[in-house]
């Protein structure tokens, strides 16, 4: 499958964020905007959901990137309409961006598309994109002190995913420091542990994600 690669505009405009969601509306559309830093698992997750979702939802994906086609060649390989946004150095990506990007898949064909955002715990927090539902990945070898360092990425998200879970034993990770703290910024949003690689918990977030597409489909 061809990837199409784009390069971000940079221009800025609030109204943009906007009109994407009229856009996701008129076409009955989810958006997921999924943060977290680099090595977090961001496409491995959007790969554990494609698999656990697609007989549900039609999906697509946009890879975010400051260069290269990696990801979105994962991404298409499974059969998934891929368009990979490059940034070219920019450390979030803006609404401008997906306006431009969206007109590259056939819209009538899907119900949700996953954006993977630039591996980034300040920037991708700051943008709103016109998303439907944010998604923050933390890892375990991350480390337990990223809420209190970066509190507006997980203010101003939807769900929590602590990826990796099956590391736990092999770092110096106390769980209860994360729940306190997120639960302190973000008190309504759920937290999920999860492990991409063996599969734990993946049933029951995966459940919780077609929960929110379809509220937000109704």
């Amino acid at each position: 499958m061809e990837i199409q690669v784009l390069h971000q505009i940079m221009e800025w405009n609030e109204d943009v964020s906007a009109q994407v969601r009229d856009t996701l509306k008129e076409k009955k559309l989810c958006m997921i905007n999924v943060m977290g830093s680099p090595g977090t698992g961001k496409t491995s997750l959007i790969t554990a959901l494609i698999e656990r979702l697609r007989d549900t939802w039609r999906i697509g994906v946009i890879e975010g990137d400051i260069a290269g086609q990696i990801d979105a060649e994962r991404i298409a390989s499974l059969g998934i309409p891929a368009v990979q946004l490059n940034t070219d150095g920019a450390c979030h990506i803006e609404a401008m961006s997906i306006q431009n990007i969206l007109p590259h898949f056939v819209l009538d064909d899907l119900d949700v598309i996953f954006v993977e955002n630039i591996g980034n715990l300040v920037c991708p927090a700051e943008f709103d994109i016109g998303e439907s539902l944010r998604m923050t990945i933390l890892s375990v070898p991350e480390g337990d002190d990223k809420v209190e360092k970066y509190p507006l990425m997980f203010t101003e998200t939807g769900c929590l995913v602590i990826n990796k879970f099956d590391m736990l034993p092999y770092f110096d990770f106390n769980l209860e420091r994360v729940k306190a703290n997120y639960e302190s910024v973000n008190p309504d949003a759920p937290m999920f542990c999860i492990s991409c690689r063996n599969g734990q918990g993946m049933e029951a977030f995966a459940g919780f994600l077609s929960e929110q597409i379809a509220r937000i489909l109704e």
